[in-house]
């Protein structure tokens, strides 16, 4: 369980970079971190989910 919360705080460390470089970044490669922010929101979300029925299971 430990190994999934490491890889959750990862994805929001990700997601928060990603969005903090489109802010910074010019218009040709804005997109690109924001869509790269976009996806690891979702993973983060994902696997927030994942936890939580682990939890609810136990």
């Amino acid at each position: 369980m430990i190994g999934f919360q490491v890889k959750l705080e990862r994805f929001e460390s990700l997601a928060a970079e990603c969005e903090l470089l489109a802010k910074k970044s010019d218009g040709s490669n804005r997109g690109l971190y924001l869509r790269a922010g976009q996806h690891y929101r979702e993973l983060a979300d994902d696997l927030r989910a994942l936890i939580a029925s682990f939890d609810v299971a136990a």
